[in-house]
């Protein structure tokens, strides 16, 4: 007999944005267990996609944590309420958590330190914050060795091997190409967000560039825009252009 719990575990074995549209691009959402590299552009829509992530996650009954190096708790959620996300009742019921991160006290030659005590922070969160946001690594991945990321990445996938799920952010100047190749074949999906020149219009651009494990085929580039109340919105290019 399955009981109400194991129902919605079943429910869960995806993360979803909220967004039926957007999942179905995605391959259906991405699986549970999957590290993931959201990497973009400046103001392409990384910070929003992630809450989306978040926002969706909280309604599919899992528990989230979410790091910010830009945010603070209340800028965070009114940032997320602005884009109709708002997320007030999971965070006072502990569902959610938001940890904010002051990268700027971190020395340049103490980034691999910074690094572990952020991992030993993950993995000591309660089993049931399924769902690990970081936005984002870009300051540490900037003034890191090479194999310091790396390491970083090899120990968030085996985080992931044991159930939970990561959204690592971070801007694309923060790796050089062959670094970028090593990375993305650490992780199970790879979004990239760029903005793109469409017509008249200047839009946002997210390619599934790779999600492992994907329920259904993925779709090659989904272009939107964040409208404030309504959050991310399907922009077919033919509109675009119009």
């Amino acid at each position: 007999m399955t009981t109400g719990y194991d129902e919605i575990q079943n429910k869960t074995k995806i993360i979803s944005t909220g967004s039926t549209e957007i999942d179905k691009k995605l391959g259906g959402g991405i699986p549970v267990g999957s590290l993931v590299l959201l990497e973009g552009q400046s103001d392409a829509g990384k910070s929003v996609v992630s809450q989306h992530f978040c926002h969706g996650s909280l309604n599919s009954k899992m528990s989230t944590a979410y790091y910010t190096t830009e945010n603070t708790v209340k800028s965070l959620m009114t940032q997320m309420s602005s884009l109709n996300l708002d997320v007030t009742d999971f965070f006072l019921c502990d569902r959610m958590r938001v940890y904010p991160v002051d990268i700027s006290a971190v020395r340049d030659d103490d980034t691999e330190g910074a690094f572990q005590l952020l991992l030993d922070h993950i993995d000591c969160l309660p089993t049931r914050f399924q769902l690990i946001i970081v936005d984002s690594l870009t300051g540490l991945v900037t003034h890191s060795e090479d194999r310091a990321v790396i390491d970083f990445f090899a120990a968030c996938k085996q985080l992931c091997d044991q159930g939970r799920t990561i959204i690592a952010v971070v801007h694309s100047y923060a790796f050089e190409d062959k670094m970028l190749i090593r990375i993305r074949s650490l992780c199970d999906a790879h979004l990239v967000l760029k903005m793109e020149q469409v017509g008249e219009r200047l839009i946002k651009i997210m390619e599934v560039a790779k999600v492992r494990n994907a329920d259904q085929s993925t779709g090659n580039v989904i272009s939107f825009d964040v409208e404030p109340g309504m959050g991310m919105k399907i922009i077919p290019i033919s509109k675009a252009k119009a």
